[in-house]
């Protein structure tokens, strides 16, 4: 039996987390979300526990999501993991800093609920793929 996906989702704003783990239910498959209100709380949960596949906000007080980003990728047991950007900060400037900084992924906020878990599962099916 498969063992469901592990997805590591690091936002400091609650309502954000809970609207993402709303919209992830729907999808098809199991999927097990692991939240984190920092990036340092979400580094530290990735080297614990290394997730299929991690969403990052890029704008959280302290750490950003970009500097939590290369410390992330800076960890051997992450290096493949792949990180996706999910914030507000849309301009293209934005989006190249995020793929600068170690991102696979970015995804605009606000999400499109409808679009989003077929986003999510695309990222997936990249990882899982070659293992199928």
């Amino acid at each position: 039996m498969p063992v469901a996906p592990h997805i590591l989702y690091i936002e400091d704003n609650v309502d954000n987390r809970t609207l993402v783990r709303r919209v992830l239910r729907i999808l098809d498959i199991d999927v097990v979300l692991e939240e984190a209100s920092s990036a340092l709380e979400g580094i530290q949960r990735a080297v614990a526990s290394p997730p299929d596949l991690i969403l990052i906000d890029l704008s959280m007080p302290g750490m950003d999501g970009l500097e939590a980003t290369r410390r992330l990728r800076g960890h051997e047991s992450l290096r493949e993991v792949p990180i996706v950007a999910l914030t507000a900060n849309v301009m293209e400037a934005d989006r190249s800093r995020a793929f600068e900084a170690g991102c696979d992924g970015y995804i605009g906020k606000p999400i499109d609920i409808d679009r989003f878990p077929g986003e999510v599962m695309a990222y997936l099916k990249k990882i899982r793929s070659p293992h199928d």
